[in-house]
């Protein structure tokens, strides 16, 4: 090679590599300005009570606050979420412990990490309710009837079946219950297709106010009172790649849980995003409680509640389905 063309050829991968060493540069000054691997996520989020403190986070500027950009998308349900974070189209998501827990145990290529405890129950958040003029006024007068739930095999039909066995009631997945929609149970009962459904709020309030609808079981009470609920949860690959990523959202969400202590502050942001729930509604219904922090001990009642009614096959420790960031 002429020794023009060799002096050439020097000074143009001088430059590429002074132009890939400025990149880098830049990118580490980018990375470094709010410490965060990612700063922009998506979160799969439910148009519910439970998601109260995500509202919170956003509106209040705690997710900002830690350099965080959240869009939140909307699922149908926390099961919903599950594939959408195994492929990567979702950073976090709110998930039912249930369908998690589900999920993690039976499929090898899922494997969740709870980051931050959602709702636990409280008494009335979960309730079995039937018409006014319904001739049920126990579970026990329950024993082999229809009952909605949202999904089969998840935390509803848990609590169900927690609520019957110490009355001596087996209630079948497949036989007694039936998939409707919350906002669809009202007229599921009122077209008599079911004889109860297992409602959570606000739609069990709204029963109550709009068709006279009777509780004949505090399902958040006995063996299941301040039960775990729901979660937000990622994958254990991105919690490993971004870890001051999910330590932020962490910081962000358990602040905001902290404030939805606050029943006031909980009634005036429920209006802005909920379906269904206005001023009226959030005045009167029942709310659950927010956890500040992350428990194992506390989660373990659920993994062990599941596998008593066969929704695991063997023991699982909640442990290894956590994150402990902070």
């Amino acid at each position: 090679m002429p020794a023009s063309h060799r002096r050439t050829a020097v000074t143009g991968a001088l430059a590429i590599a002074l132009a890939l060493s400025a990149a880098a540069c830049g990118s580490s000054e980018k990375k470094s300005a709010n410490g965060l691997e990612k700063s922009e996520i998506t979160l799969g989020n439910m148009t519910v009570a439970d998601t109260a403190p995500v509202q919170l986070a956003i509106s209040k500027g705690l997710f900002k606050a830690e350099g965080l950009t959240v869009k939140t998308q909307v699922i149908p349900g926390g099961a919903a979420g599950i594939p959408l974070l195994k492929s990567g189209r979702l950073d976090f998501s709110i998930s039912n412990y249930v369908s998690l827990l589900t999920a993690g145990a039976k499929d090898p290529g899922f494997k969740p990490r709870i980051v931050v405890e959602g709702m636990q129950s409280a008494p009335k958040t979960h309730t079995l309710m039937v018409r006014k003029d319904s001739p049920y006024h126990t579970i026990k007068d329950l024993a082999g009837k229809k009952i909605a739930v949202n999904t089969k095999r998840n935390v509803a039909t848990l609590l169900v079946r927690a609520a019957g066995k110490p009355q001596g009631i087996e209630f079948d997945e497949d036989r007694n219950f039936v998939e409707v929609p919350p906002p669809a149970m009202e007229q599921a009962l009122k077209s008599k297709s079911v004889e109860a459904v297992q409602a959570i709020e606000p739609f069990g309030t709204q029963m109550q106010q709009s068709m006279g609808a009777r509780m004949v079981a505090d399902l958040s009470s006995g063996p299941t009172a301040d039960f775990p609920v729901a979660g937000f949860a990622t994958t254990e690959k991105f919690a490993k790649e971004n870890p001051k990523t999910v330590a932020a959202f962490q910081r962000a969400l358990l602040k905001a849980q902290g404030m939805a202590a606050d029943r006031k502050l909980v009634q005036d942001v429920l209006p802005t995003y909920a379906k269904g729930i206005d001023a009226k509604v959030a005045s009167t219904m029942s709310f659950g409680t927010w956890p500040t922090t992350l428990n194992a001990t506390r989660l373990q009642r659920v993994a062990d509640l599941m596998q008593q009614f066969g929704y695991l096959d063997k023991p699982l420790d909640v442990k290894s389905f956590m994150v402990t960031s902070s």
